[in-house]
């Protein structure tokens, strides 16, 4: 098992970065959150979790233990794989995650693309007590209220990335604007350029 990964950083990609460690590149597959903290050529510690199946081994890395603790016992929930376990953590952290199970808040659960009603309960059902309370107190970031959240969905349906749309939406989240203001904002703010 692969547990831990210190390398340099060879190649960003949309979803995953190459890792060069003792001559080979270790293929890592990251949060988008992640990604965007992370640049080219600098070195990197990963803590790593290798996902074994039939036709594959996959290697996803987190920048915490803790992160990467919680990966794993995501998967334990009946229909949540890697990839949407990864989707999960690049929407909360994991502190955020312990705080809407606690309070067994299924619509910051299904902020996360893929997870409805159900796959909710399932997860306050079956891991709600499991990540223990959280570590800290989590503050709330721009993306947690409704306008933020839609108006971020609405520049990734346009086509800007969604670290892109996050960070335009983040400037301008003290503002108090209505969804339709902040989209024209954050637009004004983006110009032309797809990120």
């Amino acid at each position: 098992m692969i547990s831990f990964l210190t390398g340099q950083v060879r190649a960003l990609k949309a979803d995953r970065i190459i890792v060069s460690n003792g001559g080979f590149g270790f293929d890592v597959w990251v949060t988008e959150r992640t990604l965007t903290n992370i640049r080219h050529g600098e070195t990197v510690d990963m803590h790593t979790s290798l996902v074994v199946r039939e036709d594959s081994l996959t290697l996803y890395g987190f920048p915490s233990e803790d992160e990467r603790d919680t990966f794993e016992l995501l998967q334990t929930v009946s229909g949540v794989g890697p990839r949407l376990a990864l989707a999960i953590l690049d929407v909360h952290t994991p502190d955020e995650l312990r705080l809407a199970l606690s309070h067994k808040d299924e619509k910051q659960l299904q902020r996360v693309p893929g997870v409805g009603k159900k796959s909710a309960q399932r997860l306050i059902l079956e891991i709600g007590d499991k990540l223990g309370p959280a570590t800290a107190v989590a503050s709330p970031t721009p993306v947690q209220s409704e306008v933020t959240h839609e108006v971020v969905s609405a520049l990734v349906n346009l086509g800007w990335q969604r670290s892109v749309a996050t960070r335009a939406v983040e400037e301008l989240a003290d503002m108090e604007l209505s969804t339709s203001e902040m989209l024209r904002a954050a637009l004004v703010n983006l110009g032309g350029q797809r990120g």
